[in-house]
């Protein structure tokens, strides 16, 4: 299977500057390597974004990453292998990038449970981290982004 198009990103390349930006800032908010992977690839498990799947995956077991811990992503709320923190940073996640699922979809309650786990700079992180794979997975997903090749 092949990109419909040449990835905007290498289209524009001034847009790789900016995102090397936005991630810079993220990974200066004190949120664990590890929580902001399994943000990314819950988002990106959301929107059916097999190529940011396939990337985080590939990045998160680079980091160390078990494959369990992976594996159970999808139903992390059925499983004892995440933290608190964790859960609430992935509640957060399936919160901010289900937007129309919900009149209220980012409730005080998710709100609340990040919030006690995270300082502003950290919630700050986790919300790029949020929209930063939106962003990439609505590119990927509209220009049919193959998973595993180099864009």
């Amino acid at each position: 299977m092949a990109a419909r198009m040449t990835n905007p990103a290498k289209v524009l390349p001034d847009t790789v500057a900016g995102v090397q930006g936005l991630f810079k800032a993220i990974y200066q908010g004190g949120v664990p390597k590890a929580t902001l992977d399994l943000v990314h690839l819950r988002a990106s498990q959301i929107n059916g974004c097999g190529y940011c799947v396939d990337a985080g995956v590939t990045s998160a077991q680079k980091a160390g990453e078990s494959p369990d811990r992976l594996l159970r992503v999808s139903a992390w709320r059925e499983s004892d292998l995440f933290t608190d923190a964790e859960r609430a940073a992935l509640a957060l996640t399936e919160a901010a990038t289900r937007l129309a699922d919900q009149v209220d979809p980012v409730s005080d309650a998710v709100w609340d449970e990040a919030a006690d786990h995270f300082d502003e700079k950290g919630l700050s992180a986790i919300i790029l981290m949020i929209a930063t794979t939106n962003f990439f997975n609505r590119i990927n997903v509209t220009i049919k982004q193959p998973a595993g090749e180099q864009f």
